[in-house]
């Protein structure tokens, strides 16, 4: 079984931030891919850019998508997860 993607954020250097239906966030890298078939398109940033959650997975404008098992399997998981959420101010420290 595999994990739905929720959302994706692109990055610079054609990296992917991936949310995964166990909330679990991980990142992808594009390079391999770009010298191949349809996927030699997304080397132009803004349809790199264009990527969005279609369904279970990703998808760009071009047509364009990823099986979602290849995505979680090979991304690598971003350590310190809580850290890179936004912080809450309770105003305790006042």
């Amino acid at each position: 079984m595999y994990l739905a993607v929720k959302n994706v954020q692109p990055l610079s250097n054609y990296q992917l931030i991936l949310t995964f239906a166990n909330v679990e966030k991980r990142q992808f890298d594009m390079n391999p891919y770009l010298e191949t078939g349809i996927f030699k398109e997304l080397q132009d940033i803004t349809l790199f850019n264009s990527v969005r959650v279609s369904f279970d997975t990703i998808e760009w404008e071009n047509g364009a998508d990823m099986d979602p098992e290849i995505l979680y399997q090979e991304s690598t998981v971003i350590e310190n997860q809580i850290a890179s959420e936004p912080m809450i101010d309770y105003g305790l420290d006042k």
